[in-house]
């Protein structure tokens, strides 16, 4: 089964490059057809209206402000790569299952196995807000992101070992790591809208979402990351005790994810009571998203009793 595992985590990557370079063609493909247009795009600019391109031409249509459901027109290089990016997130899944299989405990043990369940929590995000919000352009940002945690992942030991003591708590230890795993998945979605918030006002192209679409996007986002960084630390807590005989020591991984918290945190808490939008909520939101990277990594660094992890 392990052998299982390995090959659809290999197709999932292959999906994941494919859809990377499609949305990536998708994006110049379209900036130089509106570059084209001259000056209908100009017109478009001052009438309320923006072009778009549907796969068999240009066309244009009038916009009112707010986040568009505009559906992606099918089988254009857009629909195949988002269709790309939806199987790659059922064969992840597959290859956590088919993992779980083989090793009798969720495939949440080690740092080869959380590299896998990160980017399966991103790719679950990407695919959710790519639905619910259709603000697609965060694709090219958000897809490499996941590729980049997949390849690292193939740079890593797969071969299953023993649960060391501390693990082998299997319900906490699930819920622990899934809430970590959806909420450093969700973590990626904000980080992109913030990054190209601040990108915003550098690039001359129609079809970049507007800043007011960002910032929101940013915010839903962070409304999934911060409640399941909550979980995870209380669940890691009550863990803690029943694996260590405390609920708290201060370990690296510990305080890491303690800051990322606060940082997620100090976001909502700006947005929601000093009314915080703009470059400086984007601000926070990358470095959240740095924060949530070092937590994954910094144990490689410093030790400590999440060093397996």
């Amino acid at each position: 089964m392990i052998e299982y595992s390995q090959a659809l985590l290999l197709i999932t990557t292959t999906l994941v490059a494919v859809s990377t370079i499609a949305y990536l063609g998708a994006f110049f493909a379209v900036r130089m057809s509106v570059r084209g247009a001259g000056p209908a795009a100009a017109t478009a600019g001052q009438t309320g209206t923006v072009i778009i391109n549907t796969g068999d031409g240009d066309r244009v249509v009038s916009v009112t402000g707010g986040v568009h459901r505009a559906p992606i027109k099918r089988f254009t290089v857009t629909w195949w790569a988002a269709k790309s990016t939806q199987m790659s997130l059922v064969l992840l899944t597959g290859s956590l299952v088919a993992r779980t299989i083989a090793t009798g405990h969720m495939p949440f043990s080690n740092h080869y196995e959380f590299a896998i369940s990160f980017a399966w929590g991103m790719i679950l995000a990407q695919v959710y807000f790519e639905w619910r919000y259709r603000v697609r352009t965060v694709s090219i940002i958000v897809l490499p992101v996941i590729l980049a945690m997949l390849i690292y992942a193939s740079t890593l030991s797969y071969q299953p070992s023993p649960l060391m003591p501390a693990l082998q708590n299997s319900p906490l230890l699930t819920l622990h790591v899934l809430t970590a795993s959806i909420g450093y998945g969700a973590s990626v979605v904000s980080f992109a809208a913030a990054l190209m918030y601040l990108l915003a006002p550098h690039v001359r192209w129609k079809g970049w979402p507007r800043e007011e679409v960002l910032d929101d996007l940013g915010y839903k986002a962070t409304v999934v990351t911060f409640p399941m960084l909550t979980l995870m630390l209380i669940l890691g807590a009550i863990w803690g005790n029943v694996a260590w005989g405390r609920y708290w020591g201060w370990d690296p991984k510990e305080t890491a994810a303690l800051v990322t918290w606060l940082i997620y945190g100090a976001y909502l808490h700006a947005r929601v009571t000093r009314g915080w939008r703009g470059s400086r909520s984007a601000w926070l939101l990358i470095l959240g998203f740095c924060a949530v990277i070092f937590t994954y990594l910094g144990n490689l660094f410093f030790g400590g009793l999440h060093s397996y992890a």
